[in-house]
């Protein structure tokens, strides 16, 4: 986080350049194909090691966003904080947490400086005050990106964004095959979008894909598809190309 924010634009070329080459992508073929746009050998290689480390983890996942279909901007933003989240816990815990905590607070705002105090306090003594600030600033740019925050001047309100059943699908999809900190029903990335637990029953009783339901305290999924390929597959989320080629 305190060299890349979300990063929707190069994690889409990313997921781009992934869906149409075998293997590892290289810092030189990265920059020799200006994948980035026009951006520094040292930026290159910087984006490249962020997106290995945020999107590498999850193949099954990375095979889909390299292939699918165009991505509404909206939910772009959403898969790559989800991600942001899966790669750095102190983001996670930022807005899984903390913001939520900020939004159902008095105030229901944020500023940069209770973001850098709060930094301190939840791994004491590891950055001086200058890289807490610059790490505060670039936590709050990547949820002003994520539709968390709703200004870039302090003091910033906080607000869940719109989610939409295509994010909240490809957000179950992926927990599913993952080990992850809480439950299917209350997590942090749940949470840092605004489905507290009654909200996001409420949300998966509404989707077929993954078959929701609860009986009191037990709650089940009858997923209905074994993986996120199949599920992408059969609900025509793959570019035409991508289908071509599994044919």
């Amino acid at each position: 986080m305190m060299k890349c924010t979300l990063e929707i634009e190069p994690s889409r070329s990313y997921w781009q350049l992934c869906g149409s080459v075998d293997g590892s992508v290289t810092n030189e073929k990265a920059f020799e194909e200006s994948v980035f746009g026009s951006k520094t050998y040292l930026r290159v290689q910087r984006l490249l090691a962020d997106m290995r480390h945020r999107y590498d983890a999850y193949p099954f996942a990375l095979a889909v966003l390299g292939k699918c279909s165009p991505i509404e901007l909206s939910d772009r933003a959403l898969i790559c904080h989800w991600h942001t989240q899966l790669a750095d816990p102190i983001y996670r815990k930022f807005t899984g947490e903390y913001l939520v905590e900020r939004y159902y607070g008095p105030a229901g705002n944020v500023d940069n400086d209770m973001v850098s105090r709060w930094i301190e306090l939840t791994v004491p003594d590891r950055w001086q005050i200058p890289t807490r600030n610059k790490i505060a600033s670039k936590m709050l740019t990547s949820a002003l990106t994520a539709g968390i925050i709703g200004s870039n001047r302090n003091p910033r309100p906080i607000h869940f964004p719109r989610v939409s059943d295509f994010a909240v699908t490809y957000l179950m999809y992926l927990l599913r095959e993952i080990e992850y900190k809480g439950t299917a029903i209350s997590n942090p990335y749940l949470t840092s979008v605004g489905l507290d637990q009654e909200e996001a029953i409420r949300r998966f009783r509404a989707i077929r894909e993954l078959g929701f339901s609860r009986q009191g305290d037990l709650i089940h999924f009858d997923w209905k598809h074994n993986s996120m390929m199949e599920w992408a597959r059969s609900e025509g989320i793959l570019s035409e190309s991508a289908l071509r080629s599994a044919t």
